[in-house]
């Protein structure tokens, strides 16, 4: 209960902000010609960087599939969380004050526009695990989307909003709460998205006894005539003129 209400607490504050800074959805960055970084910080968390800003999403405790990550205690001005459970919404450590955000809507934060989109976190109509919240934004002027956990198919009405993402960030590992490969694949081709990055797999981070994730390789048996790439770090950059026509695949490397 503690934890809930430090995550309500901090969104309210949030929700404040932006509620006198609101104007037309989806407008560019404007320090869009500037370069994104991503960084991987286990799991489904990532540190985006770029347009002067740093996005952090869905920061973890260790434990479970989580256990051997080192906990994301990173700076950044914002933070977007997917759902209320610990490998998605542990905020409590993190340094500074960064703002919150972890309900569906239309934001804007210091010029970036930041849309979440309900979708369910389970394959029963959200009834054991609830919803995640997979979040849209533009930043540097490279167009995210991140699903978060994931567990059923990105509708219609879900896709016109989402539109062609530059990047996604999508869960394969599979268990009750996200995306098997097969369900990760069909959602990539549902978004077109331009670069692919799978999120929320097995690594050795993993509790043996704790972790029912498999590893990203069902998922990259089934990208077939897709470009893979198995980076050799834990990040990459990308800017909004050099990205792929074409959807490619790229898998990070945590570094242990």
């Amino acid at each position: 209960m503690k934890r809930r209400q430090l995550i309500g607490y901090a969104g309210l504050g949030l929700v404040s902000t932006f509620a006198t800074n609101l104007i037309s959805p989806f407008q560019a960055d404007a320090q869009s010609n500037s370069s994104l970084s991503i960084k991987w910080l286990g799991h489904t968390c990532f540190l985006f960087s770029g347009g002067g800003k740093k996005v952090l999403v869905n920061p973890f405790r260790t434990i479970g599939c989580t256990a051997g990550y080192r906990l994301p205690n990173v700076s950044a001005n914002l933070v977007l969380i997917s759902s209320q459970l610990l490998d998605e919404g542990a905020v409590e450590n993190l340094p500074g004050d960064p703002k919150l955000v972890y309900q569906p809507g239309v934001y804007k934060f210091q010029g970036m526009e930041i849309q979440g989109i309900s979708i369910d976190h389970d394959r029963v109509g959200g009834r054991r695990f609830g919803k995640n919240v997979a979040w849209i934004w533009e930043q540097a002027g490279v167009r995210i989307l991140h699903l978060g956990g994931a567990a059923a198919p990105v509708s219609l009405e879900q896709k016109i909003l989402i539109r062609r993402p530059d990047l996604v960030f999508v869960p394969v590992g599979g268990s009750e709460k996200a995306y098997n490969a097969q369900e990760a694949k069909q959602a990539v081709d549902t978004v077109n998205a331009r670069i692919v990055v799978p999120t929320h797999y097995r690594t050795q981070a993993a509790d043996e006894n704790a972790c029912d994730i498999v590893p990203v390789d069902d998922f990259l048996s089934l990208m077939q005539g897709v470009k893979v790439t198995k980076l050799g770090s834990d990040g990459f950059t990308v800017n909004s003129g050099n990205l792929p026509q074409n959807t490619e695949v790229k898998v990070l490397s945590y570094k242990f």
